[in-house]
C-alpha cells in the first residue's frame, strides 16, 4: 500500500508541474470593445483548438483533471 502512495504521489506532482505550467502559459483573455461586434471571432478564433493556445488550454483541463482524481486517490488510500 505505501508503494501506490509513492507512485500516486509522484503523479500527483508531475501533474501539478504541468498544470502550473500550461496556465502560466496561456495568454489572458481580452474582452474589451472588440468582442461587442464580434472582432474576437476572426480564423484564429474559429480553429482555436488546433492552434498553440487551444493545445494549451486542453492541457490544462486535462491535468486539472488527473490531479483531482489523483488527490481524490491519496485522501482514500490513507
Amino acid at each position: 500500500m505505501a508503494a501506490l502512495l509513492v507512485i500516486i504521489q509522484i503523479f500527483l506532482i508531475i501533474c501539478a508541474i504541468v498544470l502550473i505550467a500550461s496556465v502560466l502559459m496561456q495568454q489572458g483573455n481580452t474582452a474589451g470593445l472588440g468582442s461587442i461586434g464580434g472582432g474576437a471571432e476572426t480564423f484564429l478564433g474559429k480553429n482555436k483548438a488546433k492552434s498553440y493556445e487551444g493545445k494549451l488550454e486542453l492541457a490544462t483541463k486535462i491535468s486539472a483533471g488527473v490531479f483531482v482524481v489523483l488527490a481524490i486517490m491519496m485522501t482514500a488510500l490513507q
